[in-house]
């Protein structure tokens, strides 16, 4: 069961405070170690937990468990980092201020040793000490510094460890990581701790590439947050000072591409100051691994910058940064004393990788060149800003050509520049230049020249002076670079310089100034030559051809601005044409861009899946490794144990060796077989003993049975005499008690009278108080029992007439109901008949329609019939016209004359009879009018002559 404390953690601090005062430190770490570890921490509040993390912080940096306070530290980020950042904040800080201040410590007191150990200042050294410091290698200092201080900075540079690995991949912890990540820089200046150091920068550039592995996870890194680049941006410049401080140059380079791959991943610009501060890092970089061509490209970018930001720089420092920039630039070696690889070497493919990358982490779109970068400076007017000397230095080897006083010339300004301590780096690489344009020139001049004519010209002040052997080393890297074309003659210790006719021209300005053309420009070039000069005569001889020229121009004039119009259409169709071709390549370079990009994605992927399984397993290898180590400690702590409880119990000594060798099984075979050995050997003399016992005691009982038969009489006796007067003692005192038994019976029979008539008195009293209340009580019971037959009597009342009022009121509802549904049904039944009737109604005024068509349709059909008739009879000739009368023209009249036609008895039309009933048949007289022809001539009173009417039911079938 755990202890009180272990659950409590005010009582595990108070308890640690107490063991603190008793001088048990250890006893107390483990208590508080306890509490923080326990999987109840977890519910306990911050405000409780973080005093005891403080002590137990404290009490690991004094006792240096390195061990135990990683394990706390994880344990508590797991319980605050989800509530509060500042007491984890809190919690590191304290950590590594006590520790720093254990190294502030341990430093003053190595110094205060190193002055104590002194005794004789005056003391010189003796034999022993020089022996001793021959074969160690170390001073007394160093020895002591090894024993005091390096322990603390041991346990200093395992906390910064520990609070990174533990901040790493947070991004609420985030800006801790780079606190405690600028402290641990601080840590290796301050100590200059250069193994240390690229330690550091390795565990940090392993935690920006798990960034992305931890992606998934809640409240991780995102790069894409500008704020977060910035931080890890400026977390690599303060490495990439330290590393420079350092003159750890290769960190330093990589730490530069650190940068720039956040500087390419970046979307925010990043500052002018810190990319001056990239650029001037690189100077350095470079000017330590002398590549002279970038050590100049660098400068040329950071005076370019510096002059942007900083507007108040006063005339010598502007002065002397464009000094170092064209003196940078004329630096740059065209040949190298140094053993070099021929020109179709240096081009290969990793020559070329190395200066893209070069040029990447520059900024540059194309390699520099020692051409390129003086055209820059000199655009940039810088020659008016130079010191005197480094103008001149330019004059002499780029402008001027001396051959024979070049050296001459340039040493006095060598002498200065080697003064000056920024520009003395420069004097080494300006040397090879300087002899290079020596040759170059020369060359232009002389076809043989001896050796020691060349000497004499490149004599230069120790120890930049050359011998032959260093010249000749020189030249032939020359002519492997293609700069040179010299032929050394050792028989005559001459130069001779050859002239290929047939070299091709080149591309690079490096040989400086040309005094005349070589032979190989000569001969490049004659053609060209003699068709000028032959043109020239032509024109001399023949003043026609100047004439014939001319009219030749303006005829192409003439037809030029004629065929404008055409060439603009054309060239606008050939623009069109370009642009959409251009677009058409666009696309497709789009198209293959995307399926590379594609493909490297797939192939990035698969090569991220394949780091990822190999890192699980070299993850699962470490873990396994791990385990091994922790079951193999575990194994040998076992044994030591094992071997010390031998040692303590059997006095066994075992040898570290067979400690070693043995396992723990092998251990507790031993063991096992030294208990039962001393198990047996404790039986066998236990028996001994049981034996030797055995006999004493026979011996010691044979002797005390006479002695024991005598006491037994003795005490027989005694017994018998404390018997007796303990009877006798009884039956006295038996006698006395009855005595006084008897007297106090006397005197208390006399009260007996006076007790009992008042015990009479006192029953009968309480008698008929109890009748008294027995009566009201029964009294109350039988008026209650009356008030609850009385309410339970009203209260069925209330519910019978409470059920009669719902009967009726439901019969009631019921014979309303059984009415509405009466009614319902009799409206239903009403609406039923008057829709039958409705019914039988629209069935017979339907028959009676269907009837009139149907007579319609026969009338139709005898009207049709009768017209047949009439067309298949011959037509009448037609009446002439006559005066037009009330009833029309007489011949019609007397053709309509009769009771149907149109004309009138004398009596007038108005005793005239009618026509006849609508009933009568069509075949009456009156149809006659209608059987002459529609179209057929009118009377003169438009009224129908020869034609026939047609009713209009019958017009479409004609």
């Amino acid at each position: 069961m755990a202890p009180f404390y272990a659950i409590k953690p005010d009582n595990a601090l108070k308890r640690a405070e107490e063991l603190i005062n008793a001088g048990q430190d250890a006893v107390a770490l483990q208590t508080l170690h306890e509490v923080v570890l326990s999987k109840r921490s977890r519910s306990y509040a911050l405000n409780v937990m973080e005093p005891i993390m403080l002590k137990y912080v404290e009490l690991c940096v004094d006792l240096r468990k390195g061990k135990m306070v990683k394990e706390g530290l994880h344990q508590y980020r797991n319980i605050a980092q989800n509530t509060s950042v500042n007491s984890i904040e809190t919690i590191i800080n304290k950590l590594l201020e006590l520790a720093e201040q254990k190294v502030a410590e341990a430093r003053a007191k190595a110094d205060q040793i190193a002055v104590e150990v002194i005794d004789d200042l005056e003391a010189s050294e003796t034999p022993e000490s020089i022996m001793l410091s021959t074969v160690s290698g170390e001073q007394n200092k160093d020895r002591t510094d090894r024993a005091v201080v390096t322990p603390w900075l041991k346990f200093l540079w395992e906390a910064y460890r520990t609070v990174l690995d533990m901040l790493r991949n947070n991004a609420r912890l985030e800006t801790l990581y780079h606190s405690v990540t600028n402290k641990a820089f601080s840590f290796c200046l301050t100590y200059a701790r250069k193994t240390e150091f690229r330690r550091l920068c390795e565990i940090l550039r392993n935690h920006f590439l798990n960034v992305s592995k931890y992606s998934h996870q809640p409240h991780s890194i995102n790069l894409n947050d500008p704020d977060t680049l910035q931080q890890y941006l400026e977390a690599r410049f303060t490495q990439l000072n330290a590393a420079v401080e350092l003159e750890l140059w290769q960190e330093a380079f990589k730490s530069v591409e650190d940068i720039h791959t956040l500087l390419t991943t970046s979307k925010r610009p990043p500052k002018p100051v810190m990319m001056a501060n990239y650029y001037e890092k690189l100077t350095k970089i470079f000017m330590v691994s002398d590549d002279y061509l970038f050590h100049s490209a660098a400068w040329n970018r950071y005076s370019n910058i510096e002059r942007a930001i900083n507007k108040n720089l006063s005339d010598e420092q502007q002065s002397r940064m464009a000094s170092v920039v064209l003196l940078s630039a004329l630096a740059i070696p065209i040949i190298t004393t140094t053993k070099t690889r021929p020109g179709y070497i240096e081009a290969d493919e990793h020559r070329i990788q190395k200066l893209n990358r070069l040029s990447m982490l520059m900024g540059l779109y194309q390699h520099p060149t020692r051409t390129g970068l003086l055209k820059e400076a000199l655009n940039k007017n810088i020659l008016s800003r130079v010191r005197p000397e480094i103008r001149d230095l330019y004059n002499i080897l780029e402008v001027q050509f001396h051959p024979l006083s070049i050296c001459k010339k340039i040493n006095p300004i060598m002498a200065k520049l080697a003064d000056d301590a920024d520009m003395a780096k420069y004097v080494r690489p300006l040397h090879q230049v300087i002899l290079t344009r020596l040759l170059q020139q020369l060359s232009q001049v002389y076809t043989t020249v001896k050796l020691d004519f060349v000497l004499e010209l490149a004599s230069f002040p120790a120890p930049y002076n050359y011998d032959a052997a260093t010249i000749e080393k020189f030249i032939m890297n020359g002519c492997k670079r293609g700069e040179l074309n010299i032929r050394i003659d050792h028989s005559s210790q001459s130069l001779i310089f050859e002239t290929d006719l047939f070299a091709p021209p080149k591309d690079t300005v490096t040989e400086g100034i040309q005094l005349q053309s070589s032979p190989a420009d000569l001969m490049r070039t004659q053609l060209s030559r003699l068709g000028s000069n032959l043109h020239a005569v032509v024109q001399m001889i023949d003043p026609s051809v100047k004439s014939a020229a001319k009219d030749a121009k303006e005829q192409a004039v003439k037809l030029a601005i004629k065929g404008i119009a055409d060439e603009h259409k054309a060239a606008l169709t050939r623009k069109a044409t370009i642009e959409q071709r251009k677009e058409l390549i666009e696309s497709e370079l789009a198209r293959k861009e995307k399926l590379i990009a594609q493909e490297k994605a797939a192939a990035a992927a698969k090569k991220a899946e394949a780091e990822r399984k190999r890192l699980e397993e070299e993850q699962k290898r470490r873990e396994e490794e791990r385990l091994k180590r922790i079951h193999e400690e575990v194994q040998r702590d076992q044994a030591k144990r094992i071997a010390e409880e031998i040692t303590a119990k059997t006095g066994l000594q075992l040898k570290p060796e067979e400690i070693e060798n043995s396992d723990v099984k092998t251990l507790l075979d031993l063991k096992v077989s030294r208990l039962q050995s001393e198990k047996r050997e404790l039986t066998d003399r236990l028996k001994q003993i049981g034996r030797r016992l055995d006999h004493t005691e026979r011996a010691y009982r044979k002797e005390e049975i006479p002695l024991l038969e005598k006491d037994y009489e003795k005490q027989q006796k005694s017994d018998k005499a404390f018997f007796e007067a303990a009877r006798k003692a009884e039956l006295t005192n038996s006698k006395i008690q009855h005595e006084e038994n008897m007297k106090l019976k006397s005197r208390l029979v006399r009260m007996l009278g006076d007790y009992n008539t008042y015990k009479q008195k006192i029953h009968e009293k309480q008698k008929s108080l109890l009748d008294a209340k027995q009566r009201e009580s029964e009294a109350a019971i039988e008026r209650e029992k009356e008030e609850r037959v009385a309410e339970w009597r009203a209260r069925r009342e209330e519910i019978q007439a409470r059920r009669a009022a719902e009967e009726e009121e439901r019969l009631r509802r019921e014979q309303e109901e059984e009415a509405a549904r009466e009614e319902a049904e009799r409206k239903r039944a009403e609406q039923e008949e008057a829709l039958a009737k409705r019914k039988a109604e629209q069935e017979e005024h339907n028959r009676r329609l269907d009837e009139a068509a149907r007579k319609q349709r026969e009338r139709e059909a005898e009207i049709e019939r009768k017209l047949q008739e009439k067309r298949a009879a011959p037509a009448a000739p037609a009446p002439s016209p006559g005066r037009w009368t009330r009833g029309g023209s007489a011949s019609a009249a007397s053709s309509r004359g009769g009771a149907g036609g149109f004309g009138r008895s004398p009596g007038g039309w108005r005793d005239s009879p009618r026509d006849g009933s609508r009933d009568s048949p069509r075949d009456s007289p009156r149809e006659s009018p209608r059987e002459s022809p529609r179209d057929g001539p009118r009377g003169p009173g438009g009224s129908p002559g020869g034609s026939r009417y047609v009713p209009p039911h019958l017009r479409n079938r004609q």
